[in-house]
């Protein structure tokens, strides 16, 4: 049964408060990251078998202020560029992935109205508003639906004030008990333009029904969102996106690929945070390992095994890095970016999708055959669960599988074929 959206309800000790001014120096976000990831990785385990909705996750970010991160540059240089939003949910998936994929997707929403312009339509961009607000965003904007399935519906409102209620039900990956605002798609009367519009989930008529229980990824926060006769006014509406295709800039179809690499961020980090503890248990002692002077021990296969795996992080590390490149290139070239240049950045996004995904599940897989019976791996006995690495990584990739990655790969590769202009990811 769907229920009223409720204002959430923060930790003790923890506030929501707009960030203060942030300082110049070139060290503040990753010295920021760095902290709240070695505070997540504290109960990282506590909290993924608790299971709760994450309200005090989402404290723990905002009194941060890492929501607000992704800003354009201004005269006050607080925000940083993609690169470091990158950086970020890549670090923070180390410690704990449900809390990385939270910010990617709230990083990718941050920048609707600026994907969507010119045809945006609000005064202020909608990363501009999320800094000052120190908003947590969650939504999707809806891909183009079939007629059986009209997806969110806009009719024409009959008060004074004009403007349209939002009718239907969409799933979300993230947030949906735990945001500030919600970024959705709708069409009025459910054909042509999509209408990319910003509401309150607490506003009347918003009504959240939390996900099933999750292999992984428990704490992101999935569900569904029933929206019964929301009012939503003309500045609610962040941008339009042409029905046609053809109407569709290179630039604005960069948005499903940003959320896209900053998701691939987050399974890097998984494969690397798991890669990490599994090191400090091996070097707490493993059964059959001969400690060395240098605290590293000599037991050859388990050195050929972190050898391998080392080697499988770091590999995905450089695919993702050059994805990562393209993509920032991409957007500062803004309207100016080319179909050409469009296609290349989908052709690396998805090459670093196939191999961090792979990566991720291998390395969290061989992990636990490394710490099996390990002193103080063994989850019975209130270890590190190394069990969460393998499920958050299965979780995450489970919903892209690869084959159809590689074919537009290899079609682009063979035929120089470009992906269709879209903002289906």
């Amino acid at each position: 049964m769907s229920t009223p959206r409720k204002a959430p309800t923060r930790a003790a000790n923890r506030t929501a408060s707009a960030p203060p001014d942030r300082p110049v120096e070139d060290d503040f976000w990753p010295r920021v990251t760095r902290e709240l990831a070695d505070d997540l990785a504290v109960d990282a385990l506590a909290r993924d078998r608790a299971g709760k909705a994450p309200f005090d996750e989402v404290a723990r970010l905002q009194e941060a202020g890492l929501p607000a991160l992704l800003t354009a540059p201004g005269p006050d240089r607080r925000g940083a560029d993609w690169r470091a939003a990158c950086a970020v949910v890549r670090e923070i998936s180390a410690a704990d992935s449900s809390v990385g994929e939270l910010l990617a997707h709230h990083y990718a929403l941050s920048w609707s109205s600026r994907f969507l312009a010119p045809f945006h339509t609000s005064d202020i961009p909608l990363d501009a508003r999320t800094a000052e607000e120190n908003w947590l965003l969650a939504g999707d904007i809806e891909a183009p639906c079939s007629e059986s399935d009209p997806g969110l519906v806009l009719t024409p409102s009959d008060t004074p004030e004009g403007g349209w209620f939002l009718d239907g039900t969409r799933s979300f990956a993230s947030a949906v008990a735990v945001a500030d605002r919600l970024v959705v798609g709708a069409r009025p009367g459910g054909i042509g333009d999509l209408l990319v519009i910003l509401v309150d989930p607490a506003a009347p008529g918003v009504f959240t029904e939390a996900g099933p229980d999750r292999v992984g990824q428990r704490l992101a926060g999935a569900g569904t969102v029933a929206f019964e006769r929301v009012p939503v006014t003309p500045e609610h509406v962040l941008g339009v996106l042409p029905h046609d295709e053809h109407a569709v800039a290179p630039f604005t179809t960069l948005a499903p690929l940003a959320l896209r690499l900053l998701l691939v961020h987050v399974g890097l980090g998984i494969a690397e945070g798991a890669l990490a503890e599994a090191r400090d248990i091996s070097r707490a002692g493993h059964p059959g390992r001969h400690p060395a002077t240098d605290g590293t021990g000599d037991d050859p296969y388990l050195l050929l095994a972190y050898g391998e795996l080392a080697t499988a992080a770091h590999t995905a590390a450089a695919v993702v890095e050059r994805a990562t490149d393209a993509l920032t290139r991409g957007l500062l070239a803004g309207w100016t970016l080319g179909v050409e240049e469009r296609a290349d950045i989908a052709v690396l996004v998805a090459a670093a999708e196939t191999v961090a995904g792979n990566a991720a599940v291998s390395i969290t897989t061989r992990v636990l055959e490394l710490v099996d019976g390990a002193a103080g791996a063994d989850i019975r006995r209130g270890g590190p669960g190394f069990d969460r690495f393998w499920r958050n990584a299965r979780a995450l990739t489970a919903p892209t599988p690869s084959a159809h990655r590689l074919r537009d790969i290899g079609d682009h590769y063979l035929n120089s074929t470009h992906a269709r202009l879209t903002l289906l990811a």
